[in-house]
């Protein structure tokens, strides 16, 4: 019997070697096919999209600074699509006790950044030629929005771009990136150009820092301590906002959070 023990335990190691050796094979073998099959610039773009999308919050940062930062909502959602592929996005901010008057309202142009440029996602802010026929645009039912084909034609004056890129291993964000230096004209409040900085999250949070500044350099509008926090409100309130063939949030921040091998 204890031959046979023996050969019994020899024969059930050889196994173990032999399903270990497989396993170590096959994750070889899936990391080499994920580094020769990179992701197309268009999946930047699109899970950029996505997670600007929803209904967000500033609230617990102005719980935590009242002095320098208002609870504002800031909702987004699809509005259009362009001939190449590029999202359309209308954003509109509001003070959370009255969310039907919002104070901002652009939109938003996500799509790949020029091959010549070293980002992964363009987000560019346009002016709306007529404001008031897009308010509360999300919370509309579809059918009473301005049609895609009349969202592309009310896109006006180019604001401001932001590029964006992939953060790299170890960072609590998934992209970001800001205006390119000397940012972009403005004069709202006596400024003379505004910049802007952009960060995406894990679960779905965003960090938006608009500034303008005077001739001198002087800061006149924005926040001066850092950007405005935007959390998501529960998913059963944003759900209508998204497409329906989106998948979850959930799923693709973490294919996202491991994945440093997006390019083009």
């Amino acid at each position: 019997m204890g031959s046979e023990e023996s050969k019994g335990w020899r024969k059930a190691a050889r196994g173990l070697v032999v399903k270990t050796v497989l396993v170590a094979a096959g994750a070889l073998l899936l990391k080499r096919l994920t580094r020769s099959t990179p992701r197309s610039r268009w999946d930047h773009s699109r899970f950029v999209a996505l997670s600007l999308s929803g209904e967000k919050f500033s609230r617990e940062q102005a719980a935590r600074d009242p002095d320098n930062y208002f609870n504002i909502r800031l909702l987004t959602c699809p509005a259009a699509e362009m001939v190449d592929g590029s999202k359309v996005l209308y954003m509109e901010q509001a003070f959370w006790r009255t969310p039907n008057k919002p104070f901002r309202q652009r939109f938003w142009l996500v799509k790949p950044c020029p091959k010549e440029l070293k980002c992964d996602v363009e987000v560019s802010s346009y002016a709306i030629r007529d404001m008031e026929e897009y308010k509360n645009f999300c919370d509309r039912p579809k059918d009473q929005r301005p049609l895609p084909e009349e969202v592309i034609s009310d896109i006006g004056e180019n604001l401001s771009t932001v590029l964006l890129k992939l953060c790299g291993r170890g960072k609590r964000c998934l992209y970001e990136g800001s205006t390119p230096p000397g940012g972009f004209p403005n004069s709202w409040n006596g400024a003379a150009y505004c910049t802007s900085e952009l960060s995406v999250l894990k679960n779905n949070e965003i960090h938006i820092w608009d500034r303008g500044y005077d001739d001198h350099g002087q800061q006149v509008w924005g926040p001066k301590g850092g950007p405005y926090e935007f959390k998501p409100a529960p998913a059963s309130s944003i759900g209508h906002l998204l497409p329906l063939n989106f998948p979850p949030l959930q799923a693709m921040d973490k294919n996202m959070e491991g994945s440093y091998l997006l390019q083009e």
